[in-house]
């Protein structure tokens, strides 16, 4: 599809409500936005389902929102917990708004959630990472005051993003399948969830939920999609409005204005679609280049929306990843929302102490491993100048040889939700150069079902983005000649651990694995990058010859290995993981976590930080390789 085709598409899903289309809540002169942030009421609920009704909370414990809830209390009921959570709080609407659209808007809570408003369900959505709203005009009117209730359920199984194990069998096999006295007890134990990734499952609500407002006629979506012509920027547009009589007013009213950084007005159009030319535009570059970001005005009526974006281009040729037309290097890590006692929780601190240590690591970029970030960050890598890599929470979509994920495991239409939420939601994110669908499903031992349910989500991914990025998944150790999918993506991004999970501590057998591999992915003829290697290092353990958990193995893992990456002129960048270590479920395989960060969890570099700081400040974003 070419541009215009793709705004045209990208319209008519939004009309057809399948986008989940929504503009991030900003307070303006015409709209007001109310932050219900704060201590909430909570009880731990059961794996009943609650129904069309809600009564009030019995016997109520204070919660923060946002934030996960398992580590806010004392309580191993509240880490191990199974089931649904109850949420409980008045809201008050003030008089003042008056005549105004009232919105609730929850940008995100995991996995499921159901909204009742003084008792009545009045919103259900499916995703634990992804913004979903309700109109209260009608339920809680201005001047009023009415009891949000929230249930959230944290369960995972295979009809989940991510997948839970239903096999009852845990994470990296940490039980004996088969015993009879194991399976006696794993039959008499309460039911608990037992994920099929590497990582806690924080749930809760795990970000802001605010009340906002808009006129009657009301701004429902934008699409921008920059290009570049000459010395010019090109800037394709869609508007959607809704509210009052929009099919015969959208045109007619609706203006747009593209604002430099001192608000100068550089270009003005009207019409809900059209294309407005920029002389002289200032690119967005990825630090330590300039981000330079324009604003897009739009007005409607009485409504009014300011979108930033930046003008670039992004997209592959042969073996190189252009930005702006110029080879990138990736230099970067796979990352977690992940921090003590917020869990997957909202915490702008930290992220402005993250985005500093990208800038202090002289890396450039990171992959939103494994499901979409909250939209603050993004924001933040777009005037950063941070390039981002933005996946779905579909992992763990695999259950070895003995069953077949994609005839089995009813995922697919909630894949496709996910896939268009994500991308209505960061469309118009210039620090968003690729699409990642996925973590390390199996793509071996079923490869024409994979290749037929990952292919056609590749195509689906790329029909739903009007900028038309690049589209990838992330592969895991695997029996690469068996997968049919990886090599027909737009990068080939692969996750190894040579020298890890397999060919433990032997790093000369870890580099010839490497170098056997890397002639296979030279002959498809495409980019190729890794998104995770990576080896556990307990911060503090020291020896004087690298072994296993050492800061020393650690740093000589990554030294020996980036070495032979840097012979491979395909080879388009390194992603380690992680950037600081997260929390898991309990097991044997697992301490206190996962220590494959180059910080601790509480942001202390280890010495592989320092190794990295001092090879990426050498290494260029642009132009790399050009043997």
């Amino acid at each position: 599809m070419f541009p215009a085709e793709r705004l045209r598409y990208n319209r008519k899903q939004s009309e057809k409500g399948e986008c989940g289309t929504m503009l991030y809540p900003r307070e303006n002169e015409v709209r007001a936005v109310m932050d219900l942030s704060g201590i909430w009421n909570f009880e731990l609920g059961d794996a009943g389902e609650p129904g069309e009704t809600c009564g009030s909370l019995k016997a109520p414990e204070l919660i923060s929102v946002p934030a996960s809830y398992n580590d806010q209390k004392e309580d191993p009921a509240y880490r191990n917990h199974y089931g649904w959570v109850y949420y409980e709080r008045t809201v008050a609407v003030p008089a003042s708004l008056k005549g105004q659209r009232l919105v609730l808007r929850f940008d995100a809570v995991t996995h499921a959630a159901r909204v009742y408003i003084n008792g009545k369900l009045a919103a259900e959505h499916k995703g634990g990472f992804l913004p979903f709203e309700v109109e209260i005009t009608d339920l809680i009117p201005a001047g009023t005051r009415g009891i949000l209730t929230v249930a959230a359920d944290n369960r995972i199984h295979h009809g989940t993003l991510p997948v839970g194990n239903e096999g009852a069998i845990a994470f990296f096999g940490s039980d004996n399948p088969g015993v009879p006295s194991v399976e006696a007890a794993k039959r008499w134990a309460k039911p608990q969830n037992i994920p099929n990734f590497d990582f806690f499952n924080y749930a809760g609500i795990n970000r802001p939920v605010r009340l906002y407002t808009t006129p009657e006629i009301y701004i429902d979506d934008i699409t921008l999609v920059p290009s570049v012509e000459g010395a010019d920027g090109l800037v394709e547009y869609a508007v959607s409005v809704k509210g009052g009589e929009r099919e015969n007013l959208i045109s007619e009213m609706t203006v747009i204005e593209i604002l430099d950084e001192n608000r100068n007005c550089v270009a003005r159009g009207t019409g809900d679609a059209g294309r407005l030319r920029i002389p002289q535009a200032k690119l967005w570059w990825p630090w330590p280049g300039t981000p330079y970001l324009y604003t897009a005005r739009i007005s409607c009526g009485e409504d009014v929306y300011e979108q930033m974006f930046g003008i670039r281009t992004v997209r592959v040729e042969g073996t190189k990843f252009l930005i702006n037309e110029k080879p990138f290097y990736f230099k970067g890590f796979g990352k977690h929302e992940d921090s003590a006692f917020h869990g997957r929780g909202l915490d702008l601190c930290l992220d402005v102490k993250d985005v500093g240590l990208i800038h202090w690591l002289h890396a450039n970029s990171f992959r939103t491993s494994h499901y979409p970030y909250a939209e603050e960050m993004y924001e933040l890598c777009d005037r950063e100048g941070i390039v981002v890599i933005d996946e779905t929470p579909a992992v763990g979509i695999g259950a070895g040889e003995a069953q077949n994920p994609y005839e089995t495991f009813p995922v697919r239409e909630h894949h496709e939700q996910v896939l268009r939420e994500m991308i209505a939601r960061d469309k118009n994110h210039p620090s968003v150069v690729m699409w990642s669908m996925g973590n390390e499903p199996d793509t071996e031992h079923f490869p024409q079902s994979a290749y037929e349910y990952w292919h056609t989500l590749y195509e689906y991914t790329h029909s739903l983005d009007p900028q038309n990025r690049p589209v990838t998944f992330v592969c895991c150790q695997n029996n690469y000649e068996r997968d049919l999918v990886t090599r027909t993506m737009d990068v080939v991004c692969i996750n190894r651990y040579y020298g890890w999970y397999n060919l433990s501590g032997n790093l000369d057998a870890a580099c010839y694995a490497w170098n056997q591999e890397l002639d296979f992915w030279e002959k498809q003829g495409k980019p190729v990058m890794v998104t995770e290697y990576g080896a556990d290092a307990i911060a503090g353990i020291h020896e004087t010859v690298p072994e296993m958990f050492s800061e020393e193995y650690q740093m000589e893992f990554y030294r020996r290995q980036n070495a032979e990456f840097d012979k491979r002129s395909f080879f388009i960048g390194e992603h380690v993981w992680g950037f600081a270590d997260f929390a898991t479920v309990q097991g044997c395989m697992r301490a206190d976590g996962n220590k494959k960060g180059l910080f601790t969890r509480d942001r202390r570099p280890k010495m592989a930080a320092h190794y990295f700081k001092k090879r990426w400040s050498e290494i260029p974003d642009f132009d790399y390789k050009p043997f």
